[in-house]
């Protein structure tokens, strides 16, 4: 079955136009502009029938991830015919130097809840980076004119946002920052009280850390050494103190 194949008729047009103008409609936030790297998967535009999951398999590959967090959905509508509602999702990644930010349809064919469900995903960095700060990501999904879709949801590894209304804007609460400069501090477990006579800003509590985190402690294996540019590890000590955290 060709790609063409997997989406619906209404779907075909745009997808064609994407593909004969050689337009990659995913693109990283403005910060990240500028930054080589493979061509942009685009984020497949769904039609009156809805969307398949098989949309852009080639975005899915080992060094693609959904990124840390989605942070609004805006869907803006063109003045001009053809008119098209264009779908623009900005999130938050782990790291500098990801890439070919794209869309992804969740679901097969047009949805009976008229949710356009997404999974905003993105080319992770092949190496792991120390947790500074969060760096801004976008992607964008033109959408055909006769689309059936009432609210468009957004997907990210750690939350879901969803816009109920089209055209329209909403956003979430931007994520604090992730264990910047942690290492040397000490590491408090959920129920656990601080080292007597340690000053709150010495220290770093695991429930101001993203949930997924893992803690290797001394005695600790390791038993997953796979890529997952969403989880944070960091390494402690003897004495309870951060001595590495990485962004995997």
């Amino acid at each position: 079955m060709s790609q063409l194949s997997r989406f619906p008729a209404a779907l075909v047009p745009a997808l064609m136009g994407l593909l004969i103008a050689g337009a990659a409609v995913a693109q990283p936030a403005p910060e990240q502009q500028g930054r080589e790297g493979p061509p942009g998967e685009a984020g497949q535009p769904p039609g009156a029938e809805g969307a398949s999951p098989g949309a852009s398999e080639e975005a899915l590959t080992a060094e693609h991830f959904p990124v840390f967090t989605v942070t609004s959905i805006e869907v803006v509508r063109s003045a001009h015919s053809p008119v098209l509602d264009v779908v623009i999702a900005r999130g938050m990644v782990s790291s500098e130097g990801w890439s070919s930010g794209t869309l992804v349809p969740l679901t097969h064919g047009s949805p009976i809840d008229g949710v356009l469900d997404l999974v905003f995903v993105g080319e992770a960095p092949s190496e792991s980076a120390a947790p500074t700060s969060f760096a801004p990501f976008q992607a964008v999904l033109p959408i055909s004119p006769d689309h059936p879709f009432k609210a468009v949801r957004v997907r990210s590894a750690t939350n879901t946002l969803t816009l109920k209304q089209l055209p329209g804007y909403v956003e979430a609460k931007v994520p604090s920052e992730a264990c910047n400069k942690c290492v040397g501090k000490h590491f408090v477990a959920k129920g656990k009280s601080a080292p007597s006579g340690t000053q709150e800003v010495e220290i770093v509590h695991e429930e101001d850390l993203p949930a997924n985190v893992r803690v290797v402690a001394p005695g600790d294996g390791i038993g997953d050494m796979r890529t997952n540019p969403n989880r944070l590890t960091i390494v402690i000590s003897e004495d309870g103190r951060i001595v590495d955290a990485v962004w995997e």
